[in-house]
């Protein structure tokens, strides 16, 4: 009796830390060709956006939210399993026992791993403040260009940071734009 391949779990694949997107497509790649797709719904790499601020310009990156793991909503029945673990960079299924079946996520993993990715879509708005207080960072515009200092105070209103740079051996307080320092 062949087994319904309708039903669907979450599995958490690993792979090799950086590859995540290209493991992606491979994998998606390898299960249209064989023909099983009907066995994989949903290959998904969790990532969030964050926003980076490079020489005065703001960058929407995607971040991958767990490294080194690729969520896939599929039936593990027949071949699919062994296809996608033969996959280039494919570490094995997360949970599985030493020759045993893969352990699919509980339901209430997989909302919280995609409701965290939902989260991170609707608050990409207020970008996150990039400093925390008592952080070392680099003066990168402005007449103290390449001078450390260390965050005193965060004005999230204006996007200021109150820095204390070390000036000829004396501490002074400079208010700098998040535009004009990185961190180190």
């Amino acid at each position: 009796m062949a087994a319904d391949v309708s039903v669907k779990k979450w599995y958490v694949v690993r792979a090799v830390s950086g590859q995540e997107n290209k493991i992606k497509n491979y994998i998606e790649n390898e299960i249209a060709r064989l023909g099983l797709s009907d066995y994989v719904e949903e290959v998904l790499v969790p990532t969030e956006k964050v926003i980076q601020i490079r020489n005065g310009k703001k960058i929407n990156k995607e971040r991958v939210y767990f490294p080194g793991y690729i969520m896939i909503k599929a039936n593990l029945s027949g071949e699919v399993p062994h296809v996608i673990k033969s996959i280039t960079n494919v570490i094995g299924f997360l949970g599985e026992t030493k020759g045993g079946d893969p352990v699919p996520l509980r339901q209430s993993e997989v909302n919280r791993m995609l409701g965290k990715v939902d989260e991170l879509a609707v608050q990409n708005d207020n970008v996150a403040i990039p400093f925390v207080v008592g952080e070392t960072i680099k003066v990168i515009d402005g007449p103290f260009n390449g001078f450390n200092g260390t965050v005193e105070k965060i004005n999230e209103e204006k996007r200021k940071l109150e820095v204390m740079v070390k000036i000829f051996g004396r501490k002074t307080p400079l208010e700098l734009s998040y535009m004009q320092v990185e961190k180190i």
